[in-house]
């Protein structure tokens, strides 16, 4: 949904930190893997992908976006990093016995489609995990956009045939639409503490919505946007950080 074109530094320098959020739980559920085959999938700069590696698990990572893999390739050379997007991902059926995707089945242009493309290359009975945003970094952006009294676009949106309630239940009907069985979905929830320069490298570098909607600022507009960001770190800013409340919804099923 959203073009991540050329942003694999400024993503690695940002919200990296942010989505290994979920790590910890995603590693738990998982287990040791003991050599035994993993798919992640949408896997950015591959610091999720390099966890499971640890733990023991074959690591496959696949990502569409070459800025996001030259960056994984050097910082986690240990790992095998493949050019490839849901739904139609380059691998045989049932050729993973676990199979995760980080904050990507809220991304993509039909999520159903892409819940069943990652079942498909799992071996039947095996492990699916997926998370998406309940709260979001958005919501500090929006914050932002009213002090500078700008008004960020509503963003593209799935057509109502594709959409999903981005409630755990309507995350858990949607994956059971596309083929899951036996899934378990929870909210996790977590403090990002942020340099704000590392925040800034976010929007300047193009990363997510609010990236999108900063660089299609004009000069003045921009200055705005910046000031305002400068204010509610000045009121936010604690020890030379800043601390973002964030929600997941994380899924574990199996694959069919």
């Amino acid at each position: 949904m959203k073009p991540w074109a050329g942003v694999g530094e400024a993503y690695a320098a940002s919200y990296a930190s942010l989505c290994e959020g979920t790590g910890d739980a995603l590693a738990a559920t998982l287990g040791s893997g003991e050599g035994r085959r993993l798919l992640d999938v949408g896997s950015g700069t591959g610091t999720l992908a390099a966890r499971f590696a640890i733990e023991g698990w074959s690591v496959t990572a696949s990502d569409p976006e070459p800025t996001m893999r030259a960056v994984a390739e050097r910082e986690h050379p240990g790992v095998r990093f493949v050019d490839g997007a849901l739904p139609d991902l380059p691998f045989p059926d049932h050729d993973f016995e676990a199979v995760t995707a980080n904050f990507v089945l809220n991304h993509v242009a039909d999520p159903r489609a892409s819940a069943r493309g990652m079942a498909r290359v799992a071996m039947p009975g095996s492990l699916l995990a997926a998370t998406i945003w309940l709260e979001s970094p958005s919501w500090f952006w929006v914050d932002v956009s009213a002090r500078a009294g700008l008004t960020p676009s509503a963003g593209e949106r799935l057509p109502a045939d594709k959409e999903f309630e981005r409630t755990p239940a309507g995350f858990g009907r949607m994956l059971a639409d596309g083929g899951w069985v036996a899934t378990d979905v929870a909210e996790l929830s977590w403090t990002w503490h942020v340099a704000p320069a590392a925040l800034w490298a976010s929007a300047e570098g193009g990363v997510a919505s609010a990236g999108l909607f900063y660089r299609g600022l004009d000069e003045s507009d921009r200055r705005r946007f910046r000031a305002a960001f400068d204010e509610l770190v000045v009121e936010h800013e604690t020890d030379g950080m800043i601390a973002l409340e964030h929600t997941a919804a994380v899924a574990i099923g199996r694959a069919p």
